[in-house]
């Protein structure tokens, strides 16, 4: 075989595995597209009155964490953390253009009288919001591996682990959220709310109570219901979502 007969094998080998012929990194077009859908997603949940931030007077609750928890799942933890940052971003961004009397725990340039936001700010808006995108694909691996034990052979769906995922992704949202104010805050949001400081943390209790409890309920209920539709393998073939759940 010779020089030209090489050369023209490997063109055509390329162009039969075009992820491998560089260009894209580790993000394949289609991987950008579907990471572009799940962003829009949260950006017209975020954006739109009443959708992904619903306002309780002293704070949001929230559902935007679900089709980050869900692309996790999808996608794997990498997109994960990246639309967990781009939360983060809506997040920032609501609370510095349409604030309430908290919002600047989640941004530096957000201020009222002597109250304001500082680098704690960026931290418990973005950090947080990563790890939503994180946590849950390990917590539904994790799910996985000991249903496998369990039940060598087996590889369907788990819908106990969907919940968990649903589940552990809000709580880790709230639970960081809620102890980082403490940490960073805990004076100027006791000023804001009108709570004396040796009793916010109780204030911080109920609020991870009344407002993060419901959410992660409602997370993993979702959670279930989507992705029991969407992580079976047949699916996740046909949508090109790959990720690394071993089955």
């Amino acid at each position: 075989m010779n020089y030209s007969e090489n050369n023209y094998k490997e063109r055509t080998e390329n162009r039969r595995q075009p992820h491998r012929a560089g260009g894209c990194g580790r993000f394949s077009i289609i991987g950008m597209a579907q990471v572009a859908i799940f962003g829009a997603i949260i950006c017209i949940m975020a954006f739109t009155p009443f959708l992904g931030y619903i306002p309780l007077g002293f704070t949001r609750a929230t559902i935007i964490h679900v089709p980050v928890i869900i692309a996790s799942l999808l996608m794997g933890p990498k997109k994960g953390a990246a639309l967990g940052f781009l939360f983060g971003l809506t997040s920032f961004i609501n609370n510095t253009i349409n604030p309430t009397p908290t919002s600047f725990v989640f941004t530096p340039f957000y201020s009222i009288g002597d109250v304001s936001g500082g680098f704690g700010s960026m931290i418990i808006c973005f950090v947080p919001r990563i790890l939503i995108g994180i946590v849950p694909f390990f917590v539904y691996k994790l799910a996985l591996r000991l249903r496998k034990s369990k039940e060598p052979g087996k590889y369907s769906v788990s819908g106990v682990g969907l919940v968990l995922a649903g589940v552990s992704g809000a709580l880790v949202n709230t639970l960081l959220v809620m102890n980082l104010i403490f940490v960073f805050f805990r004076e100027t949001y006791a000023a804001a709310n009108d709570v004396a400081v040796s009793a916010v943390y109780t204030f911080i209790l109920s609020v991870i109570g009344i407002n993060g409890v419901p959410e992660a309920i409602v997370a993993g209920i979702l959670t279930l219901l989507i992705g029991r539709a969407l992580l079976k393998k047949n699916i996740r073939e046909r949508l090109g979502l790959k990720n690394d759940l071993g089955y």
